[in-house]
């Protein structure tokens, strides 16, 4: 037997041919159970895979930002303890111990943080209160600054649950010649006061030292009066509940009956710096005829710049530089309109003479800087009499200051520019601890400390 063709392979068949779909159907369907399954349910098989798989893929994505949020520090959630009910809008608010001060859209009210009970309110004037500040003096007595809407500053003392008006420490005759605060400070204890006022043209800032001992010994004498009255009103029958109401209602009246405390004393006043400009002399002549020496330089005309030379020298410059004086124009300086101010502990650097007296918790000086200036200020918490007040220490930096900050015990100064350098000082010793440069160079806003 014998072949009479060559061996040939035979083409391979359709149905031998295997499916892309079943290139591993030996590892999803070692027996062969889905062959018998027509088509169409192969097609729903596979894409209810493909949704488990989708399904999954989701779910481990989602488990694993669980993961990540769970070693995120959370934040505490925090839930009001109790509400006030107030008359009007409230504004602002500030707290002095046990006591918590909102400035309303009609006045003043005072709420106890141990009851959540409105124990006083003041709405004289009807006025809007925009900002407030305390201090605790001691002996159940608090100061409070109050700005309203029109920039009126109100010196208040709250004492055994009454207001008290002191001053209006801005208040003028003429409306016209009213000045409006932008800004109003607290020494911590309650010593001084600071106001940084604006006019039409011009803005200061005034220092107050106020007379909390003569407050204080005021207050006391306010109630032991309210005991006595109380004491001559009361009853045999009275209960001891009786006898409170009579005392509260004692000290209301005697704190109604008292005409004015003494009013706070004026210290300071501090101006912005004067632009930089010529000199007021009109002529050299004027100047040297100044010097205290009885002695001058060049006596002659002819050794002295003369006007006409000056104005020969400007008329040149003009020509000059007449396209860029077109294009940009003169631009005039302008006074600052705003100041930052802190109060300042005794330190190295604030010197303080022999004569006043200073004490390690009360501060002894502010520390001024006014827009777009580029020194830091300090004037000693003193009476002043000379109208054109004068810094006891200038601080000068290389920038403009944009914002400044004192650390709570006064010792450490910090000072950002306008070239975005923060410069950490040691007020006690006078060097800097620390100089940091934003490299983005934006523009520091505000800066505090920690």
């Amino acid at each position: 037997n014998y072949r009479r063709h060559p061996l040939e392979i035979p083409p391979p068949s359709e149905k031998d041919w295997i499916r892309d779909d079943e290139e591993d159907f030996f590892l999803q369907d070692p027996d062969r159970k889905r062959d018998a399954l027509p088509q169409p349910f192969r097609m729903v098989n596979k894409l209810v895979m493909q949704v488990f798989e989708s399904a999954m893929e989701i779910i481990e994505r989602r488990e694993m930002l669980q993961e990540a949020q769970k070693l995120k520090v959370q934040p505490t959630k925090c839930f009001p303890t109790a509400e006030f009910q107030v008359t009007g809008r409230a504004n602002c608010l500030a707290v002095s111990r046990k006591y918590i001060f909102v400035g309303l859209s009609v006045g003043l009210s005072a709420f106890n943080t141990c009851d959540y009970k409105d124990v006083c309110t003041w709405d004289a004037d009807k006025t809007e209160i925009c900002a407030i500040h305390a201090s605790d003096l001691g002996n159940e007595c608090h100061v409070l600054l109050a700005v309203d809407e029109m920039g009126l500053v109100r010196l208040f003392c709250f004492h055994k649950e009454s207001f008290l008006l002191i001053k209006v420490l801005n208040e003028v005759g003429d409306i016209s010649k009213r000045s409006t605060c932008v800004e109003v400070v607290l020494s911590p204890g309650g010593d001084y006061a600071g106001v940084l006022l604006q006019g039409n043209t011009k803005a200061w800032l005034e220092i107050y030292q106020l007379p909390k001992d003569s407050w204080l010994m005021e207050m006391e004498k306010i109630t032991q009066d309210a005991a006595e009255l109380a004491c001559s009103e009361r009853r045999p029958s009275c209960t001891s509940a009786m006898d409170t109401f009579l005392l509260q209602e004692s000290l209301v009246s005697a704190n109604q009956a008292v005409s004015k405390l003494n009013l706070p004393v004026l210290l300071l006043t501090v101006k912005p710096p004067e632009p930089i400009t010529g000199s007021r002399f009109e002529s050299p002549l004027d100047a040297l005829k100044e010097v205290d020496d009885d002695s001058m330089l060049g006596l002659g005309y002819n050794h002295l710049i003369k006007d006409f030379q000056w104005e020969l020298q400007e008329a040149i410059f003009r020509s000059t530089y007449q396209e860029y004086l077109e294009a940009k124009g003169v631009i005039k300086e302008e006074i600052p309109r705003h100041a930052t101010f802190h109060f300042l502990l005794p330190s190295q650097v604030l010197q303080v003479g022999p004569d006043m007296e200073v004490e390690p918790d009360v501060p002894a000086g502010i520390g001024v800087h006014w827009d777009g200036n580029h020194n830091f200020c300090l004037y000693l918490l003193k009476e002043q009499v000379d109208y054109d007040l004068k810094p006891d220490v200038v601080w000068p930096c290389a920038a403009p200051i944009a914002c400044s900050a004192v650390s709570s015990c006064s010792r450490y100064l910090a000072l950002a520019g306008e070239d975005a350098t923060i410069t950490i000082w040691d007020k006690h010793l006078g060097y800097p601890l620390s100089v940091t440069a934003i490299v983005e160079e934006r523009f520091i806003r505000s800066i505090h400390f920690l």
